[in-house]
């Protein structure tokens, strides 16, 4: 009898180990822990290796400030990496800017998580976005609208040659208060663009004619802070 409890401790404490190795090798591998169904794998085309971080470094090195519009004067900095707590920080009091990923990107699944920093200012408009396959420049650009009840599509984008304006509307889950965490997702895949937000596809737009662009993040007017920055390039 007590050999065999003895072996049954073994085994007990050898799976709990074991468990926990899995669970820190996975903490480690670089997966986002909050995921859409389509990024956790539910597509052939996609499973849960092969995501890049692209948190910036200190010095932003990689990524680009581009002026909204691109004719503008930049205001002054406004980006900052608080590298303790692994955040990239806007304080949203620079202008109206976008901050670019500098590499060209095709199809992809973008992750980005992020929350506005409160404010006590009475009806404050929390603003912000995450946008994909905009030109070097911004002249052309799809943005998911980051406000509190945002997560919509909407750009200037080529139709048949000439830049259009585009809209779609968000299909329920709005975003939480500022102070909690969002996670979003933007996924390019084709001609289709969609939003992944807090649980649920939000939109989706199906028309877009540029095939690849850049990924970048929004400062209009609110202090905002994003995490967990990551993407996964799709075929």
């Amino acid at each position: 009898m007590t050999y065999h409890l003895t072996h049954i401790f073994c085994l007990v404490v050898s799976s709990m180990l074991l468990s926990s190795l899995s669970f820190e090798a996975e903490a480690q591998s670089g997966i986002p822990t909050n995921l859409s169904e389509q990024a956790k794998g539910n597509s052939r085309e996609i499973g849960e290796s092969g995501w890049i971080d692209l948190m910036p470094p200190a010095d932003l090195e990689g990524w680009t400030r581009i002026a909204i519009p691109p004719t503008n004067a930049l205001g002054r900095a406004q980006w900052h990496v608080d590298t303790p707590k692994h955040l990239l920080v806007c304080d949203g009091d620079g202008g109206h800017e976008m901050l670019r990923y500098d590499r060209e990107l095709r199809n992809g699944i973008l992750h980005v998580e992020f929350r506005f920093v409160p404010v006590t200012k009475p009806n404050p408009k929390y603003n912000s976005g995450v946008f994909i396959r905009n030109s070097a420049d911004g002249t052309i650009w799809h943005q998911c609208q980051l406000t509190l009840n945002g997560g919509n599509l909407f750009g200037n984008s080529p139709t048949g040659g000439t830049l259009k304006r585009f809209k779609t509307h968000v299909d329920g889950h709005p975003m939480k208060p500022a102070g909690e965490w969002n996670t979003v997702e933007v996924t390019a895949q084709g001609t289709t663009l969609r939003v992944w937000l807090n649980g649920a596809v939000v939109c989706e737009y199906a028309g877009c004619e540029t095939p690849a662009g850049y990924i970048s993040l929004e400062s209009e007017g609110y202090a905002i802070e994003f995490r967990n920055l990551k993407l996964k390039e799709l075929p």
